[in-house]
């Protein structure tokens, strides 16, 4: 009954598209109408085999199908490999401000759908992990986007959840205000595992919203590392670019 009486309110009472201001009246996308959210496309082309970054030019993997990008060929990250199914634009960029900084999560489950149109490129994964805030940091948002979404990832996966081994140990700046240098210097030594059981030889999924440098997923990376996970896979929604 409370199901019928939602999509009741939702068709009487719809919320507007925060896009293109139309009435967004698919109760399963909240907040942007059908046509506004049918404009998110995957990453066209080739993509560095190691951290997922587009490269310029659409025959780059053509005769070399292992080809890094010059960052990973110069120094590789700790994890095996990045997934980012798009760029850090258009309406997507605004749904992911909606959801982080306007407290709009009930677009976790439609944003969680989105990081699944790349499934088949998984690897072989047995526990998925968020990117963890620092307690202080969760206390002011209320709630891990990352978390959010690791859930509904989970939950689609038939995969366990842990968000409790990886922790933040050290508040930092927010990484949006740094350069490459800097945002790797601001989370050096902010992550640890408290408890590692269970964690060896586990093929970890390590999710977070947006993908710029690497800087964040790669320090956790690390940490995992040392407490023997056989991998890193790491998967976020958009990337920078």
């Amino acid at each position: 009954m409370p199901d019928v009486l939602d999509m009741i309110l939702h068709w009487v009472f719809p919320t507007d598209c925060a896009v293109c201001k139309r009435p967004a009246v698919d109760r399963r996308l909240p907040f942007f109408c059908r046509d506004c959210w049918e404009t998110i496309r995957p990453i066209d082309g080739p993509v560095c085999p190691r951290c997922g970054r587009p490269f310029d030019s659409p025959l780059a993997l053509t005769s070399s199908p292992g080809h890094l990008c010059g960052p990973c060929r110069k120094k590789p990250p700790a994890f095996d490999r990045a997934l980012s199914p798009y760029r850090y634009e258009g309406v997507l960029e605004k749904a992911i401000h909606l959801f982080k900084y306007r407290r709009r999560d009930a677009l976790a489950t439609p944003l969680a759908d989105l990081m699944l149109v790349w499934v088949d490129k998984l690897p072989s994964v047995s526990l998925i992990m968020p990117v963890p805030l620092h307690p202080s940091r969760l206390r002011g948002r209320e709630f891990n986007q990352a978390l959010l979404l690791a859930d509904r990832l989970a939950d689609r996966l038939g995969l366990p959840l842990s968000f409790e081994q990886l922790v933040r140990v050290r508040a930092t700046r927010p990484q949006t205000e740094l350069d490459r240098k800097e945002r790797a210097r601001n989370v050096r030594r902010a992550f640890a595992v408290p408890n590692a059981a269970g964690l060896a030889g586990q093929r970890v999924l390590l999710v977070d919203d947006v993908l710029t440098t690497g800087a964040t997923v790669n320090e956790c990376a690390k940490v995992l590392r040392r407490a023997e996970v056989e991998s890193v896979t790491v998967l976020t929604l958009a990337r920078r670019v």
